[in-house]
């Protein structure tokens, strides 16, 4: 296949949940288990990386209880399945200011990284705190600091100072739940990344239509700007 890297937004727990009426932390668990789900099937289909949104800068927003039970959950998960992910090969990486996190969410992360970062198999990216316009002023800011002449300065140079410097930018990114639109995730990386946008809510977004997905990406011709083959031959 053609496709590397995956990226997913995972919209619509809250949704999912109000519609069973449950509690939106319900909507999260559940959310939780399509994550691994999606694990196993970017595996399944040879992808090298998956980009999971897991945290947005804008989702401090939310009311302190539910952002607090995320954060509950994220360590739950973390110390649940670091081992496993360890013994499947993942190499797992923390995207994202993560030093605004919780101390035991930021030590977690820390030791999954360590654990992992001699693997060679799927990149498992999690986006934490991570808000694409913060990572472009970080990596200017860094520039800046490093005195990088401007003659220096060119998209590999800039990309390497990004968060996902070391992980290939998205062929195509998938949004749950019916809303078409970037919410500020990795604005840089999807200049020529497809889209594929889904009624479905991330706890009902499962194997069948993540393949399915990927699938109509391969029959898609992507042209990084040139003319069409079909209008030039």
């Amino acid at each position: 296949m053609n496709i590397r890297h995956v990226a997913l937004i995972m919209d619509g727990n809250g949704r999912w949940a109000r519609q069973k009426g449950l509690p939106r932390i319900e909507g999260h668990r559940q959310g939780v288990k399509k994550v691994n789900e999606a694990i196993d099937t970017a595996i399944e289909l040879g992808l090298q990386a998956v980009t999971f949104y897991t945290f947005s800068t804008e989702n401090w927003k939310r009311p302190s209880t539910e952002v607090k039970a995320l954060m509950r959950l994220l360590a739950t998960y973390l110390k649940s399945e670091m081992q496993r992910l360890h013994s499947m090969n993942i190499v797992f990486r923390a995207v994202g200011d993560t030093r605004k996190l919780p101390q035991n969410v930021q030590d977690l992360l820390h030791d999954f990284e360590k654990l992992t970062r001699n693997n060679t198999g799927l990149i498992l990216a999690s986006a934490l705190n991570y808000g694409s316009r913060l990572e472009i002023l970080h990596a200017l800011k860094q520039i800046v600091r490093d005195n990088v002449p401007a003659k220096d300065i060119d998209e590999k140079l800039f990309s390497s100072y990004l968060y996902t410097n070391g992980i290939p930018d998205p062929d195509l990114i998938v949004r749950t739940s019916g809303e078409m639109r970037l919410s500020n995730f990795l604005l840089w990386q999807a200049a020529y990344s497809e889209f594929y946008f889904t009624e479905t809510l991330w706890p009902d977004f499962g194997r069948e239509e993540f393949i399915s997905a990927v699938r109509e990406f391969e029959g898609r011709e992507r042209r990084f700007g040139a003319l069409s083959t079909r209008a030039t031959g």
